[in-house]
């Protein structure tokens, strides 16, 4: 069971909410423990991502969020349409020089371009946030639509290589992509100067 921790100044005040024209992210809430389990416990999503078990269950959504209170910076995102969870979002801060991307919605909120959404608001915020000079980010080779969103987000393919998927319980080829900070700042300001 879930223990409730007091919240810091400093956590308090690192409170972070990305706002895009169909979605919101923000650091989930016990009131969404329920809705992360039933969108996570399926097999298609947990295949697809490096650190999701399946079956997922309310135990292991309570403890994702039990981290994610911990975080001292915000990092990690539930995204959100109309109020609804639909998915997840995060930044790895592990390299700090190149943290990785990674995000994953659930079933019935694929295909409508909800991924490449956050996954740009989540980019923007990692290299204005941390500053960060290139940001990494992995997909299963079987997995073309996570590609076309790294793509579309202006990543470029670097290699293959192996990493361990916790619901298959064994290593798959994973596609490995880069995203310049250059690059990121010339696709913004394209995207800026659309939008006026």
């Amino acid at each position: 069971m879930l223990l409730e921790k007091p919240v810091t100044e400093l956590q308090e005040s690192c409170r972070v909410v990305l706002e895009t024209e169909r979605l919101v992210l923000r650091r989930p809430t016990l009131a969404d423990v329920k809705a992360i389990a039933r969108l996570a416990n399926d097999r298609r999503v947990a295949q697809n991502t490096s650190r999701l078990p399946h079956p997922y269950g309310v135990s292991d959504a309570e403890a994702f969020v039990e981290t994610i209170a911990t975080q001292p910076r915000d990092a990690t995102f539930l995204i959100t349409r109309e109020g609804d969870p639909i998915g997840v979002a995060g930044i790895d801060l592990a390299k700090v020089a190149a943290p990785e991307i990674g995000y994953w919605l659930g079933v019935p909120h694929w295909d409508q371009g909800y991924a490449t959404e956050a996954a740009r608001a989540l980019i923007d915020y990692a290299f204005e946030e941390f500053g960060s000079t290139e940001l990494r980010a992995g997909a299963r080779v079987v997995n073309p639509a996570s590609r076309r969103v790294l793509e579309k987000c202006g990543f470029q393919w670097t290699g293959v290589e192996l990493r361990r998927v916790l619901s298959l319980g064994s290593s798959v080829p994973i596609d490995r992509f880069r995203l310049d900070r250059g690059v990121w700042a010339s696709l913004k300001s394209w995207r800026d100067a659309r939008r006026h």
